[in-house]
Formats: C-alpha cells, sequence, structure tokens
C-alpha cells in the first residue's frame, strides 16, 4: 500500500491561488512564496565544517570530530543554520502537512546545489531518500524526506530512488536522544532493496535536518559496503550544536 499523499497536486493548487508571502503575508510577484524582504532574512548557514557542516566561526575548517573520526558520507550540503523561521517551516512541513513550506525550502535548497554543481562540485548519480519504517510511515501518511527527494529531482534533474534504502526496525524516535544513544538506537536500523544496485555510484541521501549526523553515518556505511563509491548528504538545515535535538 502506498501511504503517500497526493501532495503535488495539492502544493500545486496552494503555490497557483495563494499569492502571498509565507512569512510576511505580503503580495508577490515572483513564482516562490516568499517575498524578496523574507528570503535574504532566513538564517542561512555561512561558515562551516568541510565536512559535516557543523556551523564554525571561520571558513575553510574542518570540525574536530570529522578530523578526528572522518565519517563515512564525503560531504554535507545544508542551506540554512536549524533556527527561525526554517525551523518553524520544517515543523509544519514534517509534523503538520504544510506541504507548501517544504516544497519553498525544497525550491531554494535547489538552487544552492545548482550553483555549488556550476563551481565544480561533482553532480550525484542517484538521489536516495532517508526511509521511514512502514509503521511510521502509516501514522504520518508521508515521507517528508521522500516529498523533498521528489522535488530536488526535478530541480536537479538528478533521478530519484525513493525504495533503495529500507527501514527493517521501527526504532524509537531520535529527537530526545544524545548522539551515543542515536548511535547504538540506529544499529541494523537499514537495509537494501533487493534490486538496488549501487556498486561505483556517487549517491545523495537527502532528509530535512542534519542533527548528530548518526542517520546519515549509518546509512552511507551500508552504502559504501554495498559498494557505492560516495555518498553525500542533502538536506535542508544543520542544528547549531551536534547535541541540539530539532
Amino acid at each position: 500500500m502506498n501511504c503517500q499523499p497526493h501532495w503535488i497536486r495539492l502544493v500545486d493548487i496552494w503555490l497557483f491561488n495563494n499569492q502571498t508571502c509565507l512569512l510576511c503575508d505580503e503580495a508577490l510577484k515572483g513564482v516562490l512564496p516568499i517575498c524578496r524582504a523574507c528570503e535574504p532574512e532566513l538564517p542561512w548557514l555561512g561558515d562551516c565544517c568541510l565536512r559535516c557542516a557543523l556551523p564554525l566561526p571561520a571558513a575553510r575548517l574542518t570540525c574536530g570530530e570529522c578530523l578526528k573520526q572522518p565519517p563515512a558520507f564525503e560531504q554535507v550540503h545544508a542551506a540554512w543554520a536549524y533556527g527561525f523561521p526554517v525551523d518553524s517551516l520544517i515543523v509544519g512541513f514534517k509534523h503538520n502537512s504544510k506541504w507548501p513550506y517544504g516544497r519553498l525550502l525544497a525550491e531554494l535548497l535547489g538552487q544552492c546545489l545548482l550553483d555549488s554543481f556550476n563551481c565544480g562540485q561533482e553532480r550525484p548519480d542517484f538521489l536516495l531518500p532517508v526511509p521511514l519504517s512502514v509503521q511510521r510511515l502509516r501514522q504520518r501518511g508521508y515521507n517528508q524526506a521522500a516529498m523533498l527527494s521528489h522535488w530536488l529531482s526535478a530541480r536537479l534533474n538528478i533521478p530519484c530512488r525513493e525504495h533503495w534504502l529500507l527501514r527493517t526496525q521501527d526504532t524509537p524516535t531520535q529527537q530526545a536522544l544524545d548522539a551515543k544513544a542515536r548511535k547504538r538506537n540506529l544499529l541494523q536500523a537499514f537495509g537494501l532493496s533487493p534490486g538496488a544496485q549501487v556498486q561505483g555510484l556517487h549517491l545523495a541521501l537527502i532528509d530535512d535536518v542534519l542533527t548528530t549526523g548518526a542517520t546519515a553515518e549509518s546509512l552511507a556505511r551500508l552504502l559504501l559496503k554495498a559498494g557505492a563509491r560516495r555518498v553525500d548528504v542533502y538536506c535542508l538545515a544543520r542544528t547549531p550544536k551536534p547535541d541540539g535535538a530539532p
């Protein structure tokens, strides 16, 4: 059974019939549901770790944790630090079915990624959303990472493979756990679908927020062990502190 909602039509209806900014309600002239005054006020991610995108006080640095124990994924691309109002938009999208919020953020992240590709960053072969367990998908009704993946796929012209990654265990939610507990929580939580062929591929994991990186680390290790050449992470926002929970 496919629990994903008919969100494409619903989002399109909202976008074409509500021509006001999602943040300030000002009338819009552009295509995106955010005005030119509000867009630069978003908490855009500035200087950050070259590997995990942890916000740092200076540019072109690698954080101590990544120097001490380099992650399995190659690089994290995040558009924003997890702060107001992006945090409210993500929560509305993720937990309250406010799909236009997700569409807006995906469009802006997509533009950031296109700019990065134009500057020489390697494009991945496929986008892979972080999976939900069957039980959680039934409870929520949709996987926000899968929705982001499809929007980014259209924006970037990169195929999405929604069903290559599987959540094999319905582990407790990560949000209330610290970094060590998150890692323990994810042991053997993921698997590859029988038809997934990742040998030699550059893959990008898609998620909404990266906090400790435990989920991305677990999935990246799984994919590299299966033969993937490189794994990146594309997400909307990065928490300022590794132990902060969105």
